[in-house]
């Protein structure tokens, strides 16, 4: 951060603060954006939601405040390999399951490619839970605050052009919304605004609805809040653009600076206090000063003199630049078409190489096992081990069903073994069974991930294979990069 920032051009500042909103003319985003790959809406059981998180693991939790913040969200896998993001009230949260149900069907009937689009719900006694398309690269909180702390090799801040296009995405969104009568947003924040697998920005469909029925739309700092909301408590759609009005702030900064410090320094002319030091040379002064002015119209105290998400757009569409470069590209980040290489029992799993995989597993010894071990359940095990490593793989099965159906003992071995044995034995939706299984009771195993893999190959569902091959060695990477193994 010891670059000098770019110097911006003098402007009318005290036009800007009385501007009032302009009509911007009709964009046609909506349709360009409209999906037609997601599922409609439905209902989940607790049950189906409870098999997707593996029972609500905390290895699965992606909230940012983790188990501990009163509504937690999870990442997930339906029985479909759907990933999703699985949100969990705190109980209690939407007492009347009606009111509960009619909003989560209102912001369900949404579809955009700029929303993570809300794919479902669940209200079973006093559990209440959303369901949404799972975004797996972060959020806009962690790119621009945290990078260092979300990828330690990471040195390049979050690129000008891209900041463009996050805010313009952002706003192509609120216009949606807002056109489909949702204009309003709680809590509008850069958490809220996440990555897909192409590295384009989405925001959040969950903060369409409030965390709890009475309960308050922000729960950020109060220096962060809308004016009239502080009076009544209410929020509008003119509250949502103030939020918006504070993003433009942190994509320009990159810090979380207080709206009022922020035009203390707009109205002093103290830019390079206010622009991010490391982005010098990607922008114009001209970019620059528009930015700035849009930011500070979003910030008016008054509500009327704020502009709306189509004067948003309107403004910030002849801004962007780099348009055709890929947005996965402008992050950094691995794009969902790329490869990584895979380890030998990746490389194993992905080519089918069952003999390969064999010795692996053998070799691999056993995890995470839970329980209590009786004389049953050992010899059980103990001849299923032998018949496994004399590949007497139906005399396998036999023994480690056995050794399941007691039940006295959990072991994501047992079933990657005996999804193997499956595989060998030309029975791959039971071997696919077994090794989803495995990775219930061990979220975080890329074992399991590249058995499902596997076993989804076997059953011709090529993309879900590679999906899972994909999320094997994301998880292996993790596992390494933690323990230093390979």
């Amino acid at each position: 951060m010891g670059c000098q920032g770019s110097k911006l051009m003098p402007c009318c500042w005290d036009s800007q603060f009385k501007a009032a909103v302009l009509e911007a003319p009709d964009i046609e985003n909506e349709e360009n954006n409209e999906v037609d790959n997601v599922p409609a809406f439905r209902e989940f059981t607790l049950e189906q939601l409870k098999n997707a998180t593996s029972g609500f693991a905390v290895e699965n939790i992606v909230s940012e405040h983790g188990e501990k913040a009163p509504n937690v969200v999870y990442r997930g896998k339906l029985e479909n390999h759907r990933r999703i993001a699985v949100k969990r009230f705190n109980r209690m949260a939407w007492p009347d399951s009606r009111q509960f149900l009619e909003e989560a069907r209102s912001v369900g009937q949404l579809r955009n490619n700029r929303l993570a689009n809300l794919l479902g719900c669940c209200c079973e006694g006093d559990e209440r839970l959303l369901v949404a398309e799972y975004m797996p690269n972060e959020t806009l909180a962690k790119h621009l605050f945290h990078c260092k702390a979300y990828n330690p090799r990471e040195t390049q801040p979050m690129k000008w052009a891209m900041r463009l296009r996050v805010v313009l995405y952002l706003a192509q969104a609120l216009e949606y919304c807002t056109n489909k009568g949702r204009a309003l947003y709680h809590d509008l924040n850069a958490y809220r605004v996440l990555f897909d697998e192409d590295g384009n920005p989405r925001l959040s469909t969950f903060g369409l609805m409030k965390n709890s029925r009475d309960g308050k739309s922000y729960s950020t700092n109060l220096a962060f809040t809308p004016p009239e909301y502080l009076r009544t408590g209410r929020v509008t759609p003119e509250s949502v653009i103030y939020s918006f009005g504070t993003l433009l702030l942190d994509l320009l900064s990159g810090k979380h600076i207080p709206p009022s410090h922020a035009l203390d320094l707009i109205r002093d002319r103290n830019l390079q206090m206010l622009t991010d030091s490391c982005l010098e040379g990607q922008f114009s002064d001209n970019d620059g000063t528009e930015l700035v002015r849009l930011a500070s119209r979003c910030l008016q105290y008054e509500p009327r003199e704020r502009p709306n998400p189509k004067s948003l757009v309107a403004a910030l569409t002849p801004l962007q630049k780099e348009t055709e470069v890929p947005s996965h590209v402008l992050m950094g980040i691995p794009h969902s078409a790329s490869f990584t290489p895979l380890s030998p029992v990746g490389q194993a799993c992905s080519r089918g190489d069952l003999t390969a995989i064999h010795e692996i597993l053998e070799n691999l010894g056993y995890k995470d096992d839970e329980g209590v071990v009786n004389e049953e359940t050992l010899n059980s095990k103990k001849k299923g081990d032998a018949a496994f490593r004399q590949k007497d793989f139906k005399e396998a099965i036999e023994c480690y069903t056995q050794f399941i159906d007691v039940g006295t003992m959990v072991s994501p071995t047992i079933f990657a073994r005996r999804s193997l044995c499956y595989l060998i034995n030309d029975m791959p939706q039971e071997a696919l069974n077994d090794a989803m299984q495995a990775q219930v009771i061990s979220p975080v195993w890329h074992i399991a991930s590249y058995l499902q893999a596997t076993a989804l190959a076997a059953l011709g569902m090529e993309n879900e294979s590679q999906t899972a091959l994909k999320e094997g060695a994301t998880l292996e990477s993790k596992r390494s990069s933690v323990t230093g193994k390979k």
